[in-house]
């Protein structure tokens, strides 16, 4: 019998995929059986690092500019014949509050992580569209579930990111196409974590969840291949949120039930 897990004979595409979420995702697709993986990122020093195989290979992108998607798009079309699954992943975090944002990073935030999920799916749709169908994961947060202070210009763009997602359910799925969601909630990542602090840390930080932990990246991965495999064949417009509780409520501090508190 067939795995449905199993991501076998598939072409995808990654980006933001040099580091953190994304190069732990790229790695579970590998572990997953996926014949090619084309890991992407506007970071090509990093990208030198990695060694490329015959499961995967390695381009830089910019994920703003429309003509280099469609280079990208029609280069693994010609090499791999085609491409079955995009992963959305490329973005950037500006932390302030809305008074102190200044309006240039917040343009920067959203052309990468609005502009660039919609100029990815842009380029892949009509090919997946030949092909008979696909599937998209776009990198969400809980931020787009659940905003909070000092992050908010990244919330509104995790926001968009879940309404183009929507959107693109409806339309591509009349073709075969699946488009999905991730929302990942206190990852420890270079992103998140530049100082490099160690994992039980980073907990401390996390007491607010069910949880009381931050997560890895693999967390995020697992949940990424399960969207892009065809075990997820039936979800289509589908907000998966990984954040260990984070948004699924709030604590009244002191009752039982609550940190701290014996139950």
């Amino acid at each position: 019998m067939t795995n449905p897990f199993s991501l076998d004979g598939k072409i995808a595409i990654v980006t933001g995929a040099a580091r953190g979420i994304g190069r732990a995702i790229v790695e579970d697709f590998i572990n997953a059986g996926i014949k090619h993986v084309v890991c992407t990122d506007v970071l090509g020093d990093l990208l030198a690092d990695i060694q490329n195989t015959p499961q995967l290979s390695t381009q830089v992108l910019d994920v703003r500019e429309a003509s280099q998607w469609s280079t990208l798009v029609a280069s693994v079309v010609d090499s791999q014949g085609g491409v079955d699954i995009l992963v959305n992943n490329a973005g950037i975090l500006v932390f302030g509050t809305i008074e102190e944002t200044q309006p240039d990073d917040f343009r920067r935030l959203l052309d990468v992580n609005v502009t660039g999920t919609f100029l990815g799916m842009q380029a892949v749709i009509p090919a997946m569209k030949a092909s008979g169908g696909g599937a998209i994961v776009n990198t969400s947060s809980a931020s787009g579930m659940l905003p909070s202070n000092f992050v908010g210009a990244y919330a509104a763009s995790k926001y968009a990111v879940r309404g183009l997602t929507r959107a693109a359910a409806l339309e591509a799925g009349l073709h075969g196409i699946r488009v999905n969601s991730v929302h990942p909630g206190g990852v420890n990542t270079p992103m998140t974590n530049p100082a490099n602090q160690p994992q039980d840390e980073i907990n401390k930080a996390y007491a607010f969840v069910p949880l009381q932990r931050g997560s890895a990246a693999m967390e995020i991965a697992h949940g990424v291949t399960y969207l892009a495999s065809d075990a997820a064949s039936y979800c289509n417009g589908t907000e998966l949120v990984i954040d260990g509780g984070m948004t699924a409520g709030v604590y009244f501090p002191g009752l039982p039930g609550s940190p701290g508190v014996p139950s």
